[in-house]
């Protein structure tokens, strides 16, 4: 079975390898990337392990902002994408937690009985009070998340989706993928049901591209790291952001994300084999050189930020903020459960 991978990435360096040790772990056989206006040695690595056939590594074509849509779109006429049999869309913090069988992408495939598309519900794993940046598995040190059937006070979680070849396939979504016309493709969710009737039509009202979780999850989750550590949360401000000079940062995104209610490990099972490919990977002594300058402009990045007034701000406001996510917070401020925060 070819399986492939498609993300967009930049300033992500750190954390390539441990994804794509990991998703040859789970049975992606491709990675086909998009980079943009990298900084930190992202781009340096991925030519490197493009060269060794690991992957496929591009520029992105945008030429405005909409960077993932139009990677997408050039995605399609890639044969790294047209010749697989399926078509994983995820970013390089999500990773495909697989509950059956071997816990393999073709293990999962099997259990929904070979649909045309499935849906995987995410898990927001937080921070959870980890400061500092180390190079070791993401997976290894982040293992609290908010209620996976509930988050922010809603019981209809964000999906990432496994698309077949043979999907009617109109355009890829970043979080799904759009079928032509009045097309009803099998599709299923997480636990091998059918997805909702409404999350197939996605000219309704909300565009729902969601579905509750609770249920959903029985034989794959996708964790998301959104966070990861507290400076590498600041190093990625920074990437992804405008200027915060002169205005109120706002710490919603962290907040929302950073609800430490729930522990759960259960991906650690693939850790052992994880770190052994990683230390495999290692043995290049280019492809470590070049992960270890990676890490090297991170930590980097991190300084410079925090010798500026407005990140030491946003240091202080993050680790000060409350772990409730602010939908929460309020509910319980209105029942007269909590007071305020003064």
């Amino acid at each position: 079975m070819r399986v492939t991978a498609v993300t967009c990435v930049k300033n992500e360096g750190p954390f390539l390898l441990e994804w794509v040790a990991f998703n040859r772990l789970i049975g992606v056989t491709d990675h086909l990337f998009y980079s943009n206006d990298c900084t930190d040695g992202t781009d340096a690595l991925l030519d490197a392990l493009a060269d060794r056939g690991l992957c496929q590594h591009l520029p992105n074509p945008a030429e405005g902002r909409n960077y993932q849509m139009e990677a997408l779109k050039d995605a399609r006429r890639q044969d790294i994408v047209t010749e697989a049999d399926w078509v994983w869309i995820a970013d390089v913090d999500e990773f495909l937690n697989i509950h059956v069988g071997d816990h393999t992408i073709p293990a999962l495939i099997a259990a929904c009985d070979d649909p045309q598309a499935i849906s995987v519900s995410f898990q927001f794993f937080a921070s959870d009070g980890v400061d500092a940046y180390v190079d070791k598995p993401v997976i290894e040190q982040f293992h609290r998340s908010h209620n996976p059937d509930l988050w922010c006070g809603e019981a209809a979680i964000e999906v990432k989706s496994l698309v077949r070849h043979d999907f009617p396939l109109q355009y890829y979504g970043a979080h799904r993928p759009f079928q032509k016309g009045k097309a009803r493709p099998d599709w299923t969710d997480g636990s091998g049901r059918k997805v909702p009737h409404k999350f197939l039509v996605a000219a309704n009202p909300r565009r729902i591209r969601r579905f509750p979780a609770a249920g959903a999850r029985e034989m794959a989750t996708l964790n998301h790291y959104a966070l990861r550590s507290l400076d590498s949360y600041l190093v990625k401000n920074d990437r992804g952001d405008v200027n915060r000079e002169n205005r109120a940062f706002d710490d919603t995104y962290w907040r929302e994300r950073n609800d430490p209610a729930w522990e759960d490990k259960s991906i650690q099972r693939y850790l052992p084999d994880l770190k052994k490919a990683l230390t495999e990977l290692k043995k290049d002594k280019e492809i470590k050189a070049l992960h270890e300058e990676c890490v090297r402009l991170h930590i980097a990045k991190r300084d410079e930020l925090l010798a500026k007034p407005e990140y030491q701000a946003m240091q202080t406001q993050l680790r000060a903020a409350s772990t409730l996510p602010p939908q929460e917070e309020a509910m319980l401020i209105e029942l007269g459960l909590m007071e305020p925060a003064e």
